[in-house]
């Protein structure tokens, strides 16, 4: 549990301007859910199998920020230029009208 707090903890701090218009309960939520299926998943399972779990949860983030956004022509680091994130995500671009 330390750990994947840890791991979201880095994540707000390094990537959090790429929720920066999400509702704060869903964040809130996303990280709930997130720490009640890998401590099931150790208890049940053992920790070997939630660390892979938890491991295996970064590919979809990597494909996104690798992959994805660069080829929308987004940074897939600093998310900019921001109208075109904004417009990827489907939020309001009335900054940058």
């Amino acid at each position: 549990m330390a750990i994947v707090s840890i791991i979201f903890l880095l994540g707000n701090i390094f990537m959090g301007h790429f929720e920066e218009r999400s509702p704060n309960w869903r964040k809130l939520v996303k990280y709930l859910v997130t720490v009640c299926i890998i401590v099931a998943i150790s208890i049940f399972a053992g920790r070997t199998y939630a660390f892979i779990l938890f491991g295996l949860a970064f590919i979809p983030v990597i494909y996104a920020h690798g992959i994805l956004l660069p080829k929308k022509g987004i940074n897939g680091w600093t998310g900019e230029p921001k109208s075109k994130y904004y417009e990827f995500r489907g939020w309001d671009k009335i900054f940058f009208k």
